[in-house]
């Protein structure tokens, strides 16, 4: 069997040096052996990113969390001083606070609404899926051309 040469002055191409020495079932055991490696470092690769993109969103929940609080009593805060502004004028204390309270309500099922309109929107893991379709079905398992 001739061996074919690189066009560099005469010197054999290698991977075609390497086929012709090596048997079918050599090169396919090597195949599977990079393709088991490519998937392994592929998916620690997947891991770090999503242990790094886990603290990244760790740190910004906390940080939010904390502007919540700091906001819930800035609201309360206000709340109170415009309970207050209310009652002292001929409505009352009673009336005023009733007329808060039915404000707070309707914020909060306008938010409600508004957050089960979105949570009906999420649709689970679209890009993974996409990805798998993309692979070949020779890959997959079982599968055949």
């Amino acid at each position: 069997m001739s061996i074919p040469y690189s066009g560099q002055g005469g010197v054999p191409d290698p991977a075609a040096e390497r086929a012709a020495n090596e048997g079918l079932g050599q090169l396919l055991g090597e195949v599977s052996r990079d393709l088991s490696t490519l998937i392994r470092q592929e998916v620690e690769l997947a891991k770090a990113e999503v242990t790094d993109s886990a603290k990244k969103a760790g740190k910004g929940a906390g940080f939010l969390g904390g502007a919540a609080v700091a906001g819930y009593f800035a609201l309360l805060f206000l709340s109170i001083c415009i309970w207050w502004a209310l009652g002292y004028t001929a409505l009352g204390n009673a009336w005023s606070a009733l007329i808060i309270a039915v404000v707070y309500g309707i914020v909060a099922a306008i938010l409600a609404a508004r957050g089960r309109s979105k949570l009906k929107q999420i649709e689970g893991v679209p890009q993974t899926a996409e990805t798998v379709k993309e692979i070949p079905p020779t890959l997959k398992p079982g599968g055949t051309r």
